[in-house]
């Protein structure tokens, strides 16, 4: 039997020979294999070539697998509104818990630990409460981004339309964006890009070698190991003494359906555009003195107390605290000059919370002790609770 030679591209190619199938006897030899088994180790096809992909006005750039990067957008046609300052805000309104508010919710926060006494929550004095004013500062900005790489599919009969006419710029594409400020993705196959080209891992023939057989189509028999017979001139009754087995994976035909082109042979090849709606968020939460560790503060909601949403906004101006003033100054700046280079700016919103928190003095006999209740949602927290109790669960 001959050597069949695989290509995979015109810069890789493969041979497989064939391998001695051990002792066969003669009257029981196997008919030919349609492909002759591949040398070990050889690798898996390679990626497409180049010269797979046509050369496409407009994107020159693209590559397959995603490579080429995100699309700056182009100059806008017409002048870009300008950032207007957001509305006044004359009255800041700084709420209060009351002491009932803060003992209950300290009941509440010591009933939920199984190992923590709700005597001092219960029976402990309150001598002091103070408010800390927590501003946290929010700058959300919603851009769109667009990344074309070169894809391809089974060809079923899918219209071939390159070169019919220029296809459509990749910001020229209408893409149906979800509501501002909601994370989204859409996948458009680009105009007048679709051509009709051989399978690249099949060489257009539809099928592959079967792995399982390496091509031969059959396998050494595993009850007689390839002899044919069992105990001495027994013949093996499970391959009739052949001494080999048709393979069950491409059931004896040596070949399997390619998998990449599912047997059709050819592929359509054509350019995807991906659409990337992204929030991108970051906040900024005022440093404060009560003690209270500010990871605390990402898991609860506070008071909204300024809103302003447009296509760009302008920092805050005449907030009381000047640390919020010069983070929203600092963030805008940043988000405008980072999110412009590789995407579009669709709208931007920023908004600034007053997070209540409440530091409680309390005694509980005889000694002072702290918590803290912060949030809309009255969390608690207590380090140093005095009275609890060293419990396992078996």
């Amino acid at each position: 039997m001959h050597a069949g030679v695989w290509s995979d591209n015109s810069h890789h190619n493969r041979t497989y020979g064939v391998a001695n199938p051990g002792y066969v006897p003669a009257a029981a030899a196997v008919g030919p294999a349609m492909f002759a088994p591949p040398a070990a180790g050889s690798p898996g096809p390679s990626a497409p070539p180049a010269s797979m992909f046509d050369s496409m006005p407009g994107y020159e750039g693209t590559l397959a697998g995603g490579g080429g990067g995100f699309l700056p957008p182009p100059m806008p046609a017409y002048p870009v509104p300008q950032p207007e300052p957001g509305p006044e805000q004359p009255h800041w309104n700084i709420p209060s818990i009351s002491e009932d508010t803060a003992r209950e919710a300290f009941v509440l926060f010591a009933s939920s630990k199984c190992c923590y006494s709700s005597a001092p929550a219960k029976d402990g004095v309150i001598t002091g409460m103070e408010a800390f004013n927590t501003y946290r500062y929010r700058l959300e900005t919603f851009t769109e981004s667009r990344l074309t790489e070169w894809s391809h599919e089974p060809y079923n009969g899918q219209p071939v339309d390159a070169f019919s006419q220029p296809p459509p710029g990749p910001w020229d594409i209408p893409a149906q964006a979800p509501s501002f400020f909601m994370d989204g993705k859409q996948t458009i196959k680009v105009p007048y890009t679709s051509s009709m080209k051989p399978c690249h891992v099949c060489l257009g023939m539809g099928r592959k070698p079967c792995r399982d057989c390496a091509g031969a189509g059959n396998k050494v028999c595993w009850v007689c190991n390839g002899s044919g017979y069992r105990h001495g001139d027994d013949r093996c009754h499970h391959c009739s003494g052949r001494g080999r087995d048709n393979c069950s994976h491409c059931h004896g035909q040596g070949s399997t359906q390619c998998p990449t082109c599912r047997g059709k042979q050819q592929l359509l090849v054509y350019i995807n555009l991906t659409v990337k709606w992204t929030n991108n968020i970051d906040n900024y939460v005022v440093e404060q003195s009560s003690g209270l560790q500010v990871d605390n503060l990402s898991k609860v909601s506070g008071k909204e107390l300024f809103r302003d949403s447009q296509y760009m906004v302008y920092p805050v101006v005449g907030f009381p605290d000047p640390a919020v003033v010069q983070a929203a100054q600092r963030l805008v700046n940043e988000h405008q000059g980072k999110y412009s280079q590789t995407s579009r700016i669709l709208q931007q919103r920023q908004t600034i919370e007053l997070i209540p928190v409440t530091k409680v003095t309390y005694s509980w006999k005889g000694n002072s002790h702290i918590y803290f209740v912060y949030g809309n949602e009255f969390k608690v927290s207590a380090d140093n609770y005095p009275a609890t109790c060293c419990c396992s669960v078996m």
